[in-house]
């Protein structure tokens, strides 16, 4: 009798919970659409304006389709901020930022993570107090110590203030704490020094918490305008923010120009990002789980 009863009362329950199933995936694509719309759209637009004059951006209604006055938007930009020369200045200066704080973002980590010495804990907090102090602050002090220096209007001046980046030791110290111990103390056993442990055996499953680490940095320092606009002087010294900023005019604005140079300059945020997306995610939450 049981038995009799078991197999429609499933069959019910199966049935009552396909609708119910396939409502949430149509409720999640539609909203994973409008999302994707809200993101795409306004880079569409940005590309499209970059084709056009300032007097056609404006029009009503807006343009929607590419126009023919891209190589124009170019050529003034070039005229006006040396364009070409600005792009160099911000691609060099955000690799070399890159690849010397996460060089630095690494061993503090490292250090933070695998070594016990006196004071350890109260020299992290120290660090992560700087997430928590706002970057105008410390302005007027490192502009006095670039000028004290005389590096005003180089490009060390760009990158070194900001190499021990709090939330790049903080993110580093987080993966490398999963590590597990046994594993170094394995290779100390078989005669690793420190530097060929570090290379060998820690950095090789750190690669999504690099690669996440490389994205934040890159483009924290592509995107940074407050700092590059203080110390830089020359126009040929100006990074792509400060190029751009200096186009916007009081009375009068080549937006045309602007935003071709704006969609320009999204092109090296999206290569580094789909180049190393895949681990991204990853990275961020390397450490999350502890065993």
């Amino acid at each position: 009798m049981t038995t009799s009863t078991t197999g429609p009362t499933r069959t019910r329950a199966r049935s009552a919970r396909r609708p119910r199933t396939r409502g949430n995936s149509i409720l999640l694509t539609s909203g994973l659409a409008i999302a994707l719309a809200a993101v795409l759209v306004p880079f569409y637009w940005l590309v499209i304006a970059s084709t056009h004059t300032s007097q056609e951006i404006f029009d009503s209604p807006p343009p929607l389709l590419p126009g023919g006055h891209l190589m124009d938007n170019i050529s003034a930009l070039q005229e006006t901020v040396s364009f070409g020369r600005v792009v160099l200045n911000s691609l060099l200066i955000a690799v070399l930022y890159t690849v010397c704080a996460g060089a630095v973002c690494t061993l503090a980590g490292y250090a933070f993570a695998k070594y016990r010495f006196k004071g350890r804990e109260a020299l992290f907090g120290l660090i992560m107090l700087g997430l928590v102090i706002p970057n105008q602050v410390t302005l007027v002090p490192l502009f006095k110590l670039m000028a004290d220096l005389e590096w005003l209007n180089t490009y060390q001046a760009v990158i070194m203030p900001n190499l021990a980046l709090p939330f790049g030791i903080f993110l580093m110290r987080q993966s490398m704490d999963a590590l597990p111990d046994e594993l170094l103390d394995s290779g100390r056993m078989d005669g690793c020094g420190e530097f060929r442990l570090f290379a060998q055996i820690v950095l090789p499953p750190m690669k999504p918490a690099l690669a996440a680490l490389g994205i934040f940095l890159f483009l924290y320092q592509w995107n940074d305008f407050i700092w590059p606009l203080i110390v830089l002087r020359d126009n040929v010294s100006f990074t792509l923010p400060v190029a751009l900023a200096s186009l916007q005019g009081v009375d009068d604005t080549d937006y045309g120009a602007l935003l071709t140079g704006t969609a320009i300059a999204a092109i090296p945020m999206a290569v580094v990002f789909l180049a190393l997306q895949r681990h991204f995610v990853s990275g961020l939450l390397a450490g999350a789980v502890k065993e």
